[in-house]
């Protein structure tokens, strides 16, 4: 049985996420490490605005068992992060629009509002390379990268945002912040 207060806080994150567009109908994932085996994850059916306790499952990084097949299908990459970035604690993935479209047309998100440039400076923009042969690699290059990131976030070209914390705040924060600063960078080139 899962912690009811791991659901709602997790429920409520989902929603307030939701609606910001960092998560879609079906994509994106969330999750928090309950030890240092088990961590909770979204169903690959989860609604993110009607999150309940059978949108989410429990996972053991070093057992395969039945409940990976109803899991994310970012539950792998989940998994491999907690097992190599120890202070992580929260994890998600989304593909918030005004970001994940920044990103095809630029190499770097060079922030130019306060919040952004405050929080992050700058943040150079991931490519993936070949997409066909993406979900065979992405466990280990973001795993990788978010080990070696100061801001603990990995934007991805034409895929989206992952990012960890140790506080869910933060985690919430930083997306918030993220997002907002792509979409006034967004809105200040359609003046040009």
């Amino acid at each position: 049985m899962i912690d009811k207060d791991v659901v709602k806080l997790l429920s409520d994150l989902s929603l307030t996420m939701f609606s910001k567009n960092f998560f879609g109908i079906y994509h994106g994932a969330i999750s928090t490490k309950l030890d240092q085996n088990n961590f909770i994850i979204n169903t690959s059916d989860a609604i993110f605005d009607k999150m309940e306790d059978k949108s989410f499952c429990t996972l053991n990084v070093n057992k395969r068992d039945y409940r990976w097949n109803i899991a994310s299908i970012e539950s792998h990459i989940h998994a491999t992060i907690y097992t190599n970035i120890h202070e992580a604690k929260y994890i998600a993935f989304g593909m918030p629009i005004h970001t994940t479209a920044y990103t095809l047309e630029h190499d770097n998100i060079v922030f130019e509002d306060f919040f952004g440039k405050t929080i992050f400076k700058e943040l150079p923009i991931y490519n993936p390379g070949d997409f066909s042969t993406w979900y065979k690699r992405n466990a280990l290059e973001i795993t990788k990268y978010l080990k070696e990131s100061e801001h603990k976030i990995m934007v991805i070209k034409g895929i989206g945002t992952y990012i960890y914390d140790r506080d869910i705040l933060e985690l919430v924060k930083k997306i918030a912040i993220l997002e907002n600063s792509c979409r006034l960078l967004s809105i200040k080139s359609s003046f040009q």
